[in-house]
């Protein structure tokens, strides 16, 4: 009896507040969460492994110190996953780093190279910033994946510093140098002689997550992991 009153209840709420799929806002059907069954079908995953060599680890060469790097997704200007990074940051609906920290956690949690990571960091957003949208839209990805992997979540050991607009019209040079002095470490005797995974929405040039891994290299001993929902190829 109630499981069918929960159905009922269930059918009359999807009426009244119909759920719309983030990839292509049609229709969701019982059963279906955030995006629909083609939509999901259609995401560009990367199939990137942390075993072998792939594009995102040649993005740090040369760069930064880091042991493996990796995307879940394919982001591009347009498309499916495009559509769910804006509705996850400027649409408040955190609910998606949820969904897609699932996925990706159940994929990699098996993974030799992550099998002793002790912490999952989030890139940090300026507090400025996270009040005015609710959230770090890598909070609830982050996580969900550090469950998959049995570490443990760590949001306020690397912070950043300032509030700074986007610099498209500055060299990547200028970008880093300015990044560089954004983010801090709280607790380096935390992360001394630990494996890092630090997490981030979107990677395109690198210059974020290179400024923050530059940053954690001050731990002694620290072994550096990175991951993004999606790159840009």
């Amino acid at each position: 009896m109630f499981f069918k009153l929960s159905n009922i209840i269930h059918d009359i709420t999807s009426v009244l507040l119909p759920k719309l799929c983030f990839g292509c806002n049609e229709l969701l059907i019982r059963g279906e969460e955030h995006i629909c069954t083609v939509c999901r079908n259609q995401l560009p995953l990367t199939e990137y492994t942390f075993n072998a060599e792939n594009p995102v680890d040649r993005i740090f060469y040369g760069r930064i110190i880091i042991k493996k790097a990796s995307a879940f997704l394919f982001y591009t200007d347009k498309g499916i996953v495009k559509n769910l990074i804006h509705y996850l940051k400027y649409k408040n609906q955190e609910q998606i780093g949820y969904f897609l920290g699932q996925w990706y956690g159940h994929t990699i949690k098996d993974n030799n190279y992550l099998k002793n990571i002790d912490y999952v960091i989030p890139v940090p957003i300026h507090p400025k910033k996270r009040r005015r949208r609710g959230y770090n839209q890598v909070t609830l990805f982050a996580k969900t994946v550090a469950k998959h992997l049995s570490a443990q979540y760590a949001e306020d050991i690397l912070i950043k510093t300032a509030n700074t607009r986007t610099q498209t019209k500055k060299t990547r040079l200028l970008r880093w140098q300015n990044k560089q002095a954004l983010y801090i470490l709280t607790n380096i005797e935390t992360l001394k002689g630990k494996n890092v995974l630090l997490l981030d929405d979107v990677i395109t040039t690198g210059a974020t997550m290179e400024a923050c891994a530059t940053v954690l290299s001050k731990a002694p001993g620290i072994k550096i992991y990175i991951a993004s929902m999606a790159v840009v190829p």
